[in-house]
């Protein structure tokens, strides 16, 4: 695209009419856009655009924000194939060009286009920076030197966001050499001109403090904000370890840090915008010395105690508004890394940990009007913070966090002090329960975050109160009160405590309360109905010493009609129609309680009623699998026990399959196919039309084109193959089955759901129906262990060949091979079975290929013939291998890669359910010590040649195994002549 008039007029038209409120000009002009953007040096003619002074500014911003786009995608176009469309790459006489004149255009640009272009040259620098483009660094400095001479700081801020940005990857990369040459690069360079401009910013702002006034806020202001990002840069140079200049000139940096900490600036900080970036700047202040606080203690200690001092001072000030939230936060994370480190006894002077209880900690646990808000307008995000632990950055906990840590080393003074704080709160709660309600929630609150989880379990306890009393005294009254909607944050804190100390809770208490909790998901508020449901599902998952679980189906069955009715109910709350922690309390009752069919009749009909609405518009991926494993399980557990169910739960669920299917509803596909898989398995042969014609369906290629649908299908076709074998056999169905495995076989990605298929195949039908097919399955193997022979597939291979054997028989395996190609049978058990065999995991599949291993060995007249007494013995060594080392000593596998290609257009994602899983069905039931099988044959055959096989033994099995061949023998009592 070459830079003209004609150009600039395209150009200008097409952006003007992106802004169009019209969609049809505007669509229009993101198609020209779109297809212009395909040719050589359109990002170049669209920066020339933007730096065109004659262009109006919002058409100029406009084009900002797509050259920054346009970058994005091409200046270094993705490898990922699932990541949409590719687009043609920015040819490198345009990168050098658009590199020539970003940084110019940016420092001349207005703030909004500035702001865009820095993103650009950021994500430039993000690849090309520094070894692609070592002009850039020493055009950023010498700029940085001119606007600073000239006290230009919306170029100097400019200059000191697009060094932030690019400098962020000394953050968050790993560190390797690459990295410590591209920082030591970076610190040579900037590491002066950073010390530099903060100091005469710092001067300045020194000046203007002590004037009349204090100078005005929108001279001030940039000032403040070229400090922060000063700061942010300091954090990101200093990240990786410290350097020597920072370590050079740390009374520098730190006089200026400690000063942000501990001076006011009224001038700024008496509106909301300017306290917010003095705050900032704070923030900012407090991550960097709590970063030195981490990484370099030592060089830091001489400053820590006026810091410690400065944080604490400011700790009492700062309000409980919200807008100075990242400030508390990060300035009590200082003072937790203090408190945890050597230097903790900055704590131990008399009165320190109760003036930092009394003036920090309580202050900053209680309630705010911004947590009534979250808690009513955003349940969700409530209970994400509150209860899942997501909440690392609010005040409530870092300020318990804070405690923690001091605890550490002072944990009889911290549990003294807030044991008297929490009774001093609830007495002040006692005197004046509704107007004092929020002392309460305090108390409660320090409890639960301050309790210690024993590792590895889910046991928690506390010294702070004996939790059965303070259960009984505090907790109970709350759970016990008639008015369910009455002080709701009360409420959710008291079932917050009885979910987190329900280990504790002996069961006859806790089991008296369990019809207040089913009566408390009647609460209006969205917060305590899910509590109360998360406090009944992880009740039913109290386990006593032993694993025994304590609360069985006896206990819970007589109040199962009164707890599902609510349950239910409490999902027609506003906002809790698709309430993830209602659904999965209803799966743990499901799977605890009897269920009769009394019970089962209204929950299917609730679960499908769900089912039909979730199906319009799949929103909450948890609460529809909760959803799926609540009917697998009911279907599991209530048909299995009364199998005239089974109709009825046809006749509720059909109709929601069937609009899955007909719908397509690609989440739920996965799901509905091993539902049915569930309802055919529990069907008696003959199977109905309706679920033929979803064999029908299932056997068509079409429905098997999306990867994630067929590990579902696949479980679907098993069943299938084992209640209808008939059926498969008519109508070319049998075809249809062999060419779904054909397909899914040919893949690295599915190989191994074609084997699933394959031997459910061998499993269920007679061997003269397959027996006209089996020329073509070797054939088909064959091919694919000839062009891709991944160690999965080998070992699935020899798992079908023993599967085989076990049901057909050696003659019948080896014959149908030969078949193929002469003599094949003895090529591929020397190159892969013999190999493979010791790879082989997992209790069936063991037993499974040892026991058809050592009938190969013991009755086919191939392995006996004494041509073949060399294999005969190899063989026997990788059985010996097989059922004598542990795993771990006998498998070496390396990761395969997955072949990405196969997957291209679908990211869905297959999601198995737990309860709809498939029965592992052992097909050598007869047999069931795969060693003792083992040397009982060798015993039986050897007796029939005494002398040969002792010396193929002797010279074919590896000592090691010669020896474990020996002791099996000893403990079974059998003896190889």
């Amino acid at each position: 695209m070459e830079w003209n008039p004609e150009t600039l007029q395209f150009l200008s038209q097409c952006f003007l009419h992106t802004l169009s409120p019209q969609p049809e000009p505007r669509r229009a002009a993101e198609s020209s856009l779109s297809e212009a953007a395909d040719r050589p040096n359109y990002g170049l003619a669209v920066l020339r655009l933007v730096a065109e002074p004659s262009v109006d500014e919002q058409i100029r911003q406009a084009a900002a924000v797509n050259f920054k786009n346009h970058l994005r995608t091409r200046w270094v176009p993705s490898n990922d194939l699932n990541a949409g469309p590719t687009f043609s790459p920015i040819l490198d006489p345009e990168k050098d060009q658009i590199k020539t004149l970003i940084v110019s255009l940016m420092l001349s640009s207005s703030p909004r286009i500035q702001s865009q272009l820095s993103e650009a040259l950021a994500l430039i620098g993000k690849h090309d920076f520094p070894k692609s483009w070592p002009t850039l660094l020493p055009e950023l400095i010498s700029n940085l030197q001119k606007a600073a001479q000239s006290s230009d700081y919306a170029s100097i801020n400019g200059i000191l966001g697009t060094a932030n940005s690019i400098f962020k990857k000394f953050r968050y990369q790993y560190k390797t050499n690459d990295l410590l040459l591209d920082l030591k690069y970076c610190l040579d360079n900037f590491a002066a001109p950073l010390l530099d401009i903060f100091l005469k910013t710092a001067s300045l702002i020194d000046s203007m403090a002590s004037s009349p006034g204090g100078g005005s806020p929108a001279t001030v202001q940039p000032l403040f904000e070229s400090q922060r990002l000063c700061c942010r840069i300091f954090y990101s140079l200093n990240f990786q370890e410290l350097p020597e200049f920072f370590e050079d000139h740390m009374k520098e940096w730190m006089g200026e840090f400690r000063k942000y900490l501990t001076t006011n600036y009224p001038s700024l900080e008496s509106s909301g915008d300017g306290l917010a970036l003095v705050d900032q700047l704070r923030a900012a202040v407090c991550e960097n010395i709590s970063l030195y606080m981490e990484k370099n203690e030592e060089e830091f200690q001489g400053y820590l105690n006026d810091f410690a001092s400065a944080v604490w001072s400011l700790l009492t000030n700062v309000s409980q508004s919200s807008s100075r939230d990242k400030l508390a936060v990060t300035a009590m994370k200082f003072l937790t890394t203090v408190s945890t480190s050597v230097h903790h006894t900055l704590f131990a002077s008399e009165g320190v940990i109760p003036q930092i209880c009394q003036s920090i900690v309580i202050p900053n646990v209680r309630l705010r009007d911004e947590d009534e808000e979250l808690f009513e307008m955003n349940y969700i995000e409530f209970i994400r913070r509150d209860m899942e632990g997501s909440d690392l950055d609010t005040r409530r906990r870092i300020a318990c966090e804070l405690l923690k840590g001091i605890a550490t080393n002072y944990k009889k003074q911290v549990t003294d002090i807030v044991s008297i704080q929490i009774q001093n709160l609830l007495s002040s709660f006692a005197t004046n329960p509704s107007a004092n309600w929020k002392d309460k929630d305090c108390a409660i609150y320090l409890v639960v975050s301050l309790a210690t989880k024993k590792a590895g379990g889910t046991l928690v306890s506390t010294d702070l109160v004996d939790v059965q009393s303070f259960f009984l005294s505090v907790i109970v009254p709350e759970l016990q009160s008639q008015d369910v909607n009455g002080f709701p944050m009360l409420k959710a804190g008291a079932l917050k405590f009885f979910t987190t100390f329900r280990g504790l809770i002996q069961k006859p208490v806790a089991f008296q309360l369990f019809p207040d909790l089913v009566r408390f998901l009647g609460a209006e508020s969205n917060v305590v109905h899910s509590y109360a449901a998360s406090c009944i599902e992880k009740l039913l998952l109290v386990k006593d010493e032993g694993g025994k679980a304590r609360y069985t189906s006896a206990d819970i069955t007589p109040c199962v009609p009164v707890l599902m009715n609510n349950l239910f109910n409490s999902l027609k709350f506003p906002e809790s129609e698709e309430n993830q922690y209602i659904m999965k309390c209803i799966l743990r009752v499901l799977a605890v309680a009897d269920i009769s069919s009394e019970i089962a009749g209204p929950c299917i009909a609730g679960l499908t009623s769900i089912l039909n609405e979730v199906c319009k518009n799949p929103r909450n991926p948890i609460f529809n699998h909760y959803l799926f494993e609540s009917v697998a399980i009911l279907i599991r557990r209530a048909c299995e026990r009364d199998a005239s169910l089974i109709s009825a739960f046809e006749g509720s669920l059909f109709p929601s399959l069937q609009t899955i299917l007909a719908n397509d509803v690609t989440e739920f596909l996965p799901y509905a196919f091993q539902l049915l898989a569930q309802l055919v398995e529990l069907n008696k042969p003959p199977i109905s039309p309706s679920y033929m014609q979803i064999f029908v369906l299932l056997l068509s290629p079409d429905s098997w084109r999306r990867s994630s649908n067929v590990p579902a299908l696949v479980r679907l076709l098993q069943a299938f193959l084992q209640k209808a074998p008939n059926e498969v056999n008519q109508e070319g169905r049998l075809n249809q089955v062999l060419g779904i495995f054909n397909m899914l076989v040919s893949s690295a990605s599915s190989d191994e759901h074609g084997f699933y298929v394959l031997n459910t195949v061998i499993e269920n039908l007679e061997y003269g129906v397959i027996s006209p097919y089996m020329g073509n399955i070797w054939n088909v193997l064959f091919m694919r262990l000839q062009n891709n022979r991944t160690v999965k597939f080998q070992k699935s291979l020899v798992i079908f060949m023993s599967l085989f054997l076990i049901k057909h028989g050696a003659t019948n395996l080896v014959d149908t091979m030969n078949a193929v190609q002469d003599k094949i049978f003895l090529v591929i058990l020397e190159q892969f079975w013999i190999p493979n065999l010791k790879l082989i995991t997992g209790a069936i599949e063991l037993k499974l290929t040892a026991v058809a291993s050592t009938r190969l060995i013991c009755e086919s007249p191939v392995l006996l013939d004494t041509a073949a007494a060399r294999l005969w013995g190899k063989m026997l060594d990788s059985i010996v291998t097989l059922l004598s080392r542990p795993e771990q000593d006998r498998i070496e596998e390396e990761p395969e890669m997955p072949d990405i290609a196969e997957n291209v257009g679908y990211t869905a994602t297959f999601v198995k359910l737990y309860n709809a899983g498939k029965k592992e069905e052992d097909p050598l039931t007869d047999v069931k010590d795969p060693k003792q099988f083992l040397v009982a044959s060798l015993a039986k055959l050897s007796a029939l040649t005494p002398g040969r096989y002792p010396q193929i033994i002797n010279e074919n099995l590896e000592p090691a195994n010669q020896a474990a061949l020996l002791q099996l023998c000893g403990i079974y009592n059998c003896q190889i002549v």
